[in-house]
């Protein structure tokens, strides 16, 4: 994230202070000082997720979101507007709980590194895979905790508030739970070896990933992959399919569902008898998830 840092100061950060120590009370603050730093990172990361999230989400949703789902009786009116509102309001508080993992990362204690002949190329690619696996064991666990009866309705049940998600549902949930669910990424740089530039892609990757599984398009039914079609069955079933990426925790720890023909196949999951059945599975459930049945 030092690399992030430089260039907002380099770029826009450095006039900015300037000009208010020249035009305000404002006093000048060193690039190095932490108040300064923590600022910078927490306006300019907030910023690019908005950027992020009204790109790529509009953009999914327009381009390759099933917009016949919004006809399912447990699409909720005005279910867009309220996934907006939901996700704006998250983003500043959970990039204010996380820029301290980055204030640590710019300081040197992390273990982010630039030279590739440090470790090799090998290591470089082989990093991938291992960022992915770990993170999606994280995740997995904590995903899964949130749904612990004594957690979920305090801190994870405003996402489970879209049972058929849109793209802009991918962070609309309270600003804890997205923090949470994010901190095996964070982790992942002070646990092994991650080149800086490389890091950076991976996580806007995983933005990217996050809009990708709630887009309600089921393009691959892969039993490795957990992408929309697996996504989209624990929005309507709950109890499965905790992971991010892949299916392999769910499978390890007994709690995977594969994606039945009524998820996968267009018509079938557009037939009105069978998103009745899901309406009344879903209302069957709300009373364990302390979920209610009707959402004002």
């Amino acid at each position: 994230m030092d690399v992030f840092l430089e260039y907002v100061d380099y770029y826009a950060a450095e006039s900015a202070y300037r000009y208010l120590a020249a035009h305000t009370a404002v006093p000048y603050l060193e690039p190095t000082n932490l108040i300064r730093q923590f600022i910078t990172l927490t306006l300019a990361v907030d910023l690019g997720v908005n950027l992020l999230y009204f790109t790529v989400s509009p953009l999914s949703y327009y381009l390759v979101f099933d917009r016949t789902l919004e006809q399912h009786p447990k699409f909720l009116k005005n279910q867009i507007r309220q996934e907006i509102i939901a996700a704006t309001k998250a983003f500043l508080p959970m990039t204010i709980l996380t820029v301290p993992w980055f204030m640590m990362e710019v300081h040197g204690y992390s273990r982010l590194y630039e030279n590739v002949s440090l470790y090799g190329w090998p290591y470089f690619f082989l990093t991938i895979l291992l960022f992915l696996l770990f993170t999606d064991f994280g995740v997995y666990w904590i995903h899964r905790l949130l749904h612990h009866r004594l957690i979920y309705a305090k801190v994870h049940k405003p996402h489970h508030k879209w049972i058929i998600p849109t793209p802009f549902a991918a962070f609309a949930f309270n600003y804890l739970d997205g923090y949470l669910q994010s901190v095996p990424y964070h982790l992942a740089v002070f646990v092994f070896p991650i080149h800086k530039y490389l890091y950076l892609g991976l996580f806007v990757f995983v933005q990217l990933w996050t809009v990708m599984i709630h887009d309600g398009e089921y393009m691959s039914t892969n039993p490795i992959i957990n992408g929309s079609a697996h996504h989209t069955v624990h929005h309507i079933y709950f109890n499965y399919n905790y992971g991010q990426y892949f299916t392999l925790w769910d499978r390890v720890f007994g709690s995977h569902r594969y994606p039945p023909p009524e998820v996968t196949d267009r018509e079938l999951r557009n037939s009105k008898s069978i998103q009745k059945d899901q309406a009344k599975d879903v209302e069957d459930m709300l009373p364990t998830l302390e979920l209610k049945s009707k959402v004002a």
